[in-house]
C-alpha cells in the first residue's frame, strides 16, 4: 500500500511534535510506501514579520509577490523541510528533501494575476516518487513548484498533495491537522463523509476557510483514483498507526454510492 501524508506547518514548529510524528512516519514506513508533502505558513508569516513585511490574504491564500516568494523557498522549502528531515533521519528514515520544482515533480500555473505568484498544481510526474520510494528513500515534499518558464509558486499543500497522491497511486491519503476533524452545523466532529455530504457542509457554510479547501481537495483527489482521504488530528497519540489500521480518527471522506 501506499500512503501519501500531508502536514500542516503548525504541527511542525513544535520540536517536540515534530519528532513524535516522524518516529511515527518511519514505523508506517516499515509496513507501507511512504511520501509527505508538507506547508508552513506559519513559519512563513513569522519569518516576514520579523523582517517587517506584513501579510496579505484574499479568500485564504497568501499574496505571493517576489518578497514572499523569497521567504517562502528559503522557509517552506529550506527550514522547514530540512527540519523534517532530520528528525526523519533521526528516528531512522532515509528521509530526501524535495519540492515541485525538482525534477520536475510538479508544474504549477498561475492561479489569479491579483495573487501574484501563488499556483496551482497542473500536472505531477511521480516518477521520481516512484524512483525513491521503489529504492528505500523516504521523500519529504514542500509545497512550492514552477512552470516551464522557471517562475516559482507557492502552492497549497492540500492541493500539492492531491496531485502528488493521485499521480504516485496512492491509496491513503491523510490531511494531518490542528484541527479534530469535520464538524457539522452543530460542532460535532463527523466520523465518516461522503463527498455529497462534505459539498452540504461546504454549501451550507459549516465548513468554511481552510476546512472548506480540504474537503475540496479531497473530492479532487477522490475523483482522481484515490481511495480514501482522511482529516485528522496530527497531535493524537499513534495518529499514523490507528489511521492506517482504519481506525476512525477525525473524519474519513470517501466517494459514496452517490458519487461513484
Amino acid at each position: 500500500m501506499k500512503a501519501l501524508i500531508k502536514l500542516g506547518g503548525t504541527l511542525l514548529d513544535d520540536p517536540a511534535l515534530r519528532n513524535s510524528l516522524a518516529a511515527q512516519i518511519v514505523e508506517a514506513s516499515r509496513s507501507c510506501q511512504v511520501a509527505i508533502v508538507h506547508g508552513g505558513g506559519k513559519q512563513v508569516t513569522r519569518f516576514l514579520e520579523n523582517r517587517g513585511v506584513q501579510s496579505r490574504f484574499v479568500n485564504g491564500l497568501r499574496v505571493s509577490d517576489d518578497a514572499v516568494i523569497d521567504a517562502v523557498v528559503k522557509v517552506i522549502a529550506g527550514t522547514v523541510n530540512q527540519q523534517l528531515v532530520s528528525a526523519l533521519v533521526a528516528a531512522g528514515a532515509n528521509a530526501v528533501g524535495l519540492s515541485g520544482v525538482d525534477g520536475p515533480l510538479t508544474i504549477a500555473e498561475q492561479m489569479q494575476p491579483e495573487l501574484g505568484n501563488v499556483g496551482r498544481p497542473v500536472r505531477t510526474d511521480a516518477r521520481l516518487l516512484h524512483l525513491l520510494s521503489g529504492a528505500g528513500y523516504l521523500p519529504v515534499i514542500a509545497c512550492i513548484a514552477s512552470d516551464r518558464q522557471g517562475n516559482v509558486y507557492n502552492v497549497n499543500a492540500d492541493q500539492m498533495a492531491v496531485s502528488c497522491a493521485a499521480d504516485w497511486g496512492a491509496e491513503r491519503l491523510l490531511f494531518l491537522t490542528d484541527v479534530p476533524g469535520v464538524k457539522n452545523g452543530d460542532g460535532d466532529i463527523l466520523p465518516e463523509l461522503t463527498v455529497a455530504e462534505s459539498r452540504a457542509l461546504v454549501a451550507s457554510g459549516a465548513a468554511h476557510g481552510g476546512m472548506q479547501a480540504k474537503l475540496e481537495a479531497a473530492e479532487a483527489g477522490l475523483r482522481q483514483g484515490i481511495g480514501e482521504v482522511c482529516i485528522a488530528p496530527g497531535r493524537e497519540t499513534d495518529i499514523c498507526a490507528r489511521l492506517l489500521a482504519g481506525e476512525f480518527v477525525g473524519t474519513r471522506i470517501h466517494k459514496g454510492r452517490e458519487a461513484a
